[in-house]
């Protein structure tokens, strides 16, 4: 995993240490898990986190018992009040998010996804809207501004902290193999009849065989594909597996760079997909990222002065927490 997934994981997914117990409320509003100085934590934030660190869990392969699904909810619930109380601190302190500094993260975020369709699936999986979403980017990067402008700044780290951290996590830092890939896109969808999936693979066809008779892939993606990418020749950068749908990858990783792919069908349509260059998998070396790893670790050890100054606030905040008793 590279060091800029990492930052903007850590940026959007910030967890603070849970140990304050929480005051639960006998009354139990349906859309709001918690309230904090008044203001409301909607349930729907709750569930998603709750889920996924459900599936962390269960990714272990060890099933939580109904004692431990408790536990959890109550530490998803006080992390979530944790970070509205450090939300509320920043704008205390005048700290305010432009809408360029939310337009560079969210092109961060799709930057993870081969295409814009991509993206939106992500995000309807995950019952995110493109607002949603925008909103949750801009809270985080206030609480992390907050670490990064009143308590990272108090942490020292050496050379031989983060040589450390790089050397317990170099498989954090390997790179996997990616293509660098043009595509071309006749949509199609599985539902339509079948003399209209036929005009759209004749189309392709058409298009496969001028591809074939030397004409210029960038040029055709431009005249015919209905991706978004075709404004860009088809461009779709480098694609690592696991970011496009399995068809399209394995066509993909199959070809050598110059070759064009046969016609290859995906949910989305019909599709001629072109390599234009491989990467094998690497690590990164450290004095590549040894800049961005002492920022990291100051981060890090500023979230723990974070901790240790919320805990305090959260002595004395107004706090009510609608979970339904234990049973």
């Amino acid at each position: 995993m590279q060091i800029q997934r990492m930052a903007a994981g850590m940026t959007l997914f910030l967890s603070l240490m849970l140990g304050a117990s929480p005051l639960f409320s006998a009354e139990r509003k349906p859309s709001v898990v918690a309230v904090v100085n008044g203001s409301e934590i909607d349930m729907e934030d709750f569930n998603r986190e709750l889920v996924r660190l459900q599936r962390l869990l269960l990714g272990t392969n060890r099933p939580l018992t109904c004692s431990q699904v408790s536990a959890l909810q109550k530490e998803v619930v006080e992390g979530l009040i944790r970070r509205e109380l450090l939300f509320q601190e920043s704008k205390k302190r005048g700290i305010q998010i432009s809408q360029a500094q939310i337009d560079e993260e969210m092109k961060k975020l799709k930057a993870r996804y081969a295409t814009e369709n991509d993206f939106s699936n992500a995000l309807s999986a995950m019952k995110v809207s493109p607002e949603s979403l925008r909103m949750q980017v801009e809270r985080a990067l206030a609480i992390q501004a907050i670490i990064d402008k009143e308590f990272a700044p108090r942490a020292a780290v050496t050379d031989g902290e983060t040589w450390s951290y790089y050397d317990r996590n170099r498989d954090s830092f390997r790179e996997p193999e990616k293509m660098k890939a043009s595509h071309i896109l006749v949509k199609s969808d599985p539902r339509w009849e079948e003399a209209k999936k036929a005009e759209a693979r004749k189309k392709i066809e058409k298009v496969r065989d001028q591809a074939r008779n030397g004409q210029d892939f960038a040029a055709l993606a431009k005249a015919h594909s209905e991706d978004p990418s075709a404004a860009q020749g088809g461009d779709l950068g480098y694609v690592r597996p696991g970011q496009v749908v399995k068809p399209f990858e394995e066509a993909l990783f199959s070809l050598k760079p110059g070759e064009m792919s046969d016609i290859v069908e995906t949910p989305l349509g019909y599709h001629l997909i072109k390599a234009v260059d491989r990467q094998p998998e690497k690590i990164i070396p450290f004095e590549a990222l040894k800049d961005q790893l002492k920022l990291l670790l100051k981060q890090e050890k500023g979230k723990e002065e974070a901790n240790q100054y919320i805990g305090k606030m959260r002595d004395t905040a107004k706090v009510e927490i609608f979970l339904p008793p234990d049973k």
